[in-house]
């Protein structure tokens, strides 16, 4: 059915949903959970919450409200999933939203995430469809943690590597996101499952344009490249570069290593913000105060070879 209040459904692989109360409030509404990827279970509620919790974010919009999705064996002991939802209600706490409620299912497999509800001005509101000729990219966390976490599985991590990597994971989005708005953001979503080329990808085709990614500009977590390059690579990295193969073009000179991280699945990763330039340096400076490893990685064309390039 159409409806001209829906401003955002899932044509183009949006954040989240968007429809129009009236002249001056937009909802916004998304949902995500996946299983643990990290064995301590306080953190991975806190991991889980702040993934689905920057849904809302890379809309422009503030969280309100949220509902906890938990998958739980039958057998796990009350104080391990106490663990998961107090994580989820801490990291809900700390966003300024609220859980008012959920749902629980028995699973084999633990499962943790939310559905959340947020608002936004409709002359804030955010969509990966805005990039435009000549603007630049920023990126507002490290990549890595699919590649970390893996490693971390396999005993290969030290603890010091694996905890920069939660607590990226477990940092929001919204303080970057609210230091950039001054500036003027044109497009903007988060990097997550598909990995930053696979988010470009679905920014370009938003937008029309095409992303060039500089490889060398891309902020990096400490020993991911290490990894990397020891073949320590999640299966979903393997099956993002299979799957944008038509869609991206590699330069040749970028090491294999690089570009598994540039596929490498995401975990409550960063935001991707097309801007322009002309106040790209004010607002990297801005985000650079609750993300010191922010960087403007890449640039946007209105010329098209493929959705994104990597040189």
């Amino acid at each position: 059915m159409d409806d001209p209040d829906l401003l955002v459904g899932f044509e183009n692989a949006d954040d989240a949903s968007a429809y129009r109360l009236d002249d001056k409030t937009v909802i916004l509404q998304s949902v995500d959970l996946f299983p643990p990827v990290v064995d301590d279970p306080y953190t991975f509620g806190q991991i889980a919450a702040a993934n689905a919790l920057s849904d809302i974010y890379a809309m422009g919009g503030s969280p309100k409200l949220a509902m906890n999705i938990f998958c739980c064996p039958p057998e796990m002991p009350e104080e391990v999933s106490g663990e998961i939802l107090r994580g989820g209600n801490d990291k809900v706490t700390e966003a300024s939203a609220i859980i008012t409620g959920g749902h629980t299912l028995k699973d084999r497999e633990p499962k943790y995430g939310l559905s959340v509800t947020g608002f936004v001005k409709p002359e804030e509101l955010l969509t990966n469809a805005g990039a435009r000729d000549g603007d630049v990219l920023i990126l507002t966390k490290a990549l890595g943690t699919g590649i970390l976490n893996t490693a971390e599985k396999a005993g290969l991590l030290d603890e010091e590597s694996a905890a920069g990597a939660a607590d990226s994971m477990t940092a929001l989005n919204g303080p970057a996101l609210e230091k950039a708005k001054p500036y003027g953001i044109h497009g903007c979503t988060d990097i997550t499952g598909f990995g930053l080329v696979g988010h470009c990808r679905e920014m370009a085709a938003a937008s029309d344009v095409m992303l060039t990614i500089d490889s060398g500009s891309v902020p990096v977590m400490d020993r991911a490249l290490e990894m990397a390059g020891q073949g320590i690579i999640p299966a979903g990295a393997y099956g993002n570069r299979e799957f944008l193969k038509c869609f991206s073009e590699i330069s040749p000179d970028v090491p294999v290593a690089v570009t598994d991280i540039l596929f490498d699945p995401q975990t409550s990763g960063g935001l991707l913000i097309a801007a322009s330039p002309e106040h790209a340096e004010e607002m990297l400076a801005e985000i650079r105060q609750t993300r010191p490893e922010a960087s403007v990685i890449g640039s946007v064309s209105g010329r098209k070879t493929a959705d994104v390039t990597v040189i």
